[in-house]
């Protein structure tokens, strides 16, 4: 099946010439394929916030191949992958990257190894396998090569998973991972609605204590950033179904100093 189009996802920012170089070969490879850019502001290394950047904004992009590259384990032994969903196909690092955002697209059918070389540039950098071994493979799926071409088939069971986040609830207290935070400063928790829906704990107008670390902010449960004065804290389920804690006009990731990838918040009455 040929594809028009090419996600790209990185950590790779801006300001270096790592994109530009992925999307040349893309272009070079595959003319007739469009690239969206989903960010290039996943921070460095970290690949629970790329999946979750990828996954949320997946079943919104047209049919396509998803191109995402965030790997730290970049030269090592870790494996390239092609993973085949219901609704798309994935290229990228065995790093359980990938796999959220399958299960986003109906879930993972297939899944083969990039090993074949015919669909790489000639020589591989260590260090670079963005460029080098992704981006060719993800132009080559546009064309209409069969992910089975890339290399031998793997089982879906045995790829990397990333373990699911801490969420908690218990004696009318959410405790759960921070899952990011947004250029906007909104904090953005693993729990979702539906880890909510059933405790009664986020009623609309309720007021709540969110707590990370040893900073601390009360705040108002609502639906919009109107819901409180400017300068005052907000609990509300965002746009991609988390909860997650605002300021109106302001910066709750500020407030609360969340500046961990791995930062636990609590919220409770």
């Amino acid at each position: 099946m040929a594809y028009d189009w090419i996600t790209l996802t990185t950590d790779y920012g801006l300001a270096d010439g790592f994109v530009a170089a992925c999307r040349g070969v893309i272009a070079r490879t595959a003319p007739q394929a469009q690239v969206i850019d989903i960010s290039h502001a996943v921070p460095p290394q970290d690949v629970r916030r790329g999946a979750a950047v990828l996954a949320q904004n997946v079943p919104y992009m047209p049919p396509c191949v998803h191109l995402a590259v965030v790997d730290p384990g970049v030269g090592t032994a870790r494996r390239g992958i092609v993973v085949v969903a219901k609704e798309g196909v994935l290229v990228g690092p065995d790093n359980g990257l990938l796999l959220p955002a399958a299960d986003a697209l109906g879930g993972v059918e297939a899944a083969f190894e990039l090993v074949a070389e015919e669909y790489r540039l000639t020589t591989v950098s260590h260090t670079f396998h963005g460029r080098d071994i992704f981006a060719p493979a993800a132009a080559h799926l546009t064309l209409g090569v069969e992910p089975s071409a890339f290399g031998p088939e793997l089982d879906p069971v045995a790829l990397v998973h990333l373990p699911d986040p801490q969420v908690v609830i218990a004696n009318q207290k959410l405790t759960s991972e921070v899952l990011a935070v947004d250029h906007f400063g909104n904090v953005q928790l693993a729990a979702t609605v539906r880890d909510i829906i059933a405790t009664g704990l986020l009623l609309p107008g309720a007021s709540v204590r969110v707590k990370v670390g040893m900073h601390t902010v009360d705040a108002t449960v609502g639906r919009t950033f109107d819901d409180v004065e400017p300068g005052e804290a907000l609990v509300y389920v965002d746009s991609a179904g988390h909860v997650a804690v605002a300021v109106n006009q302001g910066f709750a990731s500020s407030l609360l100093m969340v500046n961990q990838r791995t930062a636990i918040a609590e919220i409770e009455r």
